[in-house]
């Protein structure tokens, strides 16, 4: 946490435990700035957004003509991913291939949904599941490095494998349940750093980790920057930006038509990302992700700031449930919960700490912002 005198954006609820926070004189964060004066001008849910979408429907069904699918979804269990899944084959026509990464910590709402969806869409689903020892040892490296992002080895497993996939089965388009309207606010850089930098992957390891990365999938930033979309011509879409997008819509929806189950939080269909986000971060960084996911709801008109106020008063989730998925996460990785509680308390390090491809990062960030490829981004 940052000896600056605290404070909380007067427009959404982040506030200072992000360290480089800036307000302006009536007390808006440049989070929200950045929404109001990049992202909403350029964001159309419209009768443009929906020509667009129709061009890029397109273009996936002519890629996939001739084959067994048009394009691969990667989905979680999560409701942007299963939502995004529902109108790709109901709304849009396309064949995708459902395309899922078992990285050890799958809840069992998780799985379940995926089936449900993929039973009641009549759709194929691929699954990947990583090599457990690899997965495991590089997992407590990060436990041992003290950094944040101690979910790094398994976000970075889910891109490297649907992009290893796409181009060994030559496939154009990747769709993701990315978007706007829930995730317009990002993590700061030092509460999640990059999740593509292999360098800073492979250092961590290097340090902390005790067997080779022989089957783990690597990827990075320069690889499905550049080289994928430019050299092999695979794209990475994400439709729910050219449509009007409602996180509790999509909720009852889904529920009342497959038995879809939410969450209690974003993210949460992961054992390990629910104790991760709801309370490692929290509790030894002072980063609570809901602040993020909150401010992009308020600012996209679909939560009420005083709401957001409420909840955060009180923990992400409750004693009994931190208490029982601790002995989890410790059983599972082979530690004792006494090991794991010391690294919870060991000295707290950044991804500064360790090598890493940030000067690619910061150099290449406002080149893409500046040729509209990307709006806002991570600081």
């Amino acid at each position: 946490m940052t000896s600056r005198p605290y404070q909380i954006c007067t427009n959404c609820v982040m506030d200072t435990s992000d360290s480089v926070i800036s307000f302006d004189e009536k007390g808006v964060c440049d989070h929200c700035r950045t929404f109001y004066t990049k992202i909403k001008p350029n964001w159309h849910t419209d009768e443009r957004g929906r020509a667009e979408l129709d061009k890029l429907i397109s273009k996936i069904k002519k890629a996939g003509e001739g084959k067994d699918f048009d394009c691969i979804i990667g989905v979680s269990g999560g409701i942007d991913s299963s939502y995004l899944t529902w109108l790709a084959k109901h709304e849009m026509g396309l064949r995708p291939l459902v395309f899922h990464v078992d990285a050890g910590w799958n809840s069992q709402e998780a799985v379940n949904n995926i089936e449900k969806l993929i039973e009641y869409l009549d759709l194929d689903l691929y699954t990947h599941v990583i090599d457990w020892e690899e997965m495991r040892d590089l997992q407590l490296a990060y436990f041992k490095s003290g950094v944040p992002q101690i979910d790094t080895p398994q976000d970075h497993a889910f891109f490297a494998t649907m992009y290893r996939f796409a181009t060994e089965h030559n496939v154009k388009y990747i769709l993701t349940g990315a978007n706007f309207s829930t995730e317009c606010i990002r993590n700061p850089i030092e509460w999640m750093y990059y999740q593509s930098d292999s360098i800073q992957l492979r250092d961590i390891h290097r340090h902390f980790g005790t067997r080779p990365l022989h089957k783990y999938p690597t990827t990075s930033i320069l690889r499905h920057k550049i080289y994928l979309p430019y050299i092999k011509g695979i794209q990475v879409e994400r439709p729910l930006n050219y449509m009007p997008y409602i996180k509790e819509e999509a909720i009852r929806l889904l529920t009342e038509e497959i038995g879809w189950q939410p969450y209690p939080q974003k993210h949460f269909e992961s054992r390990f990302t629910r104790f991760y986000e709801g309370y490692w971060l929290p509790t030894k960084f002072g980063f609570d992700t809901r602040r993020v996911q909150f401010s992009s709801l308020i600012v996209t008109g679909q939560m009420m700031r005083e709401e957001a106020l409420e909840k955060l008063k009180e923990p992400a989730y409750d004693p009994e449930t931190i208490k029982h998925d601790f002995e989890y996460i410790a059983t599972k990785l082979g530690i004792t919960v006494e090991e794991l509680r010391g690294y919870h308390q060991a000295p707290n390090k950044n991804y500064r700490d360790y090598k890493s491809q940030q000067a690619i990062y910061a150099m290449g960030a406002p080149l893409m912002r500046l040729f509209g490829l990307e709006l806002g981004g991570k600081r």
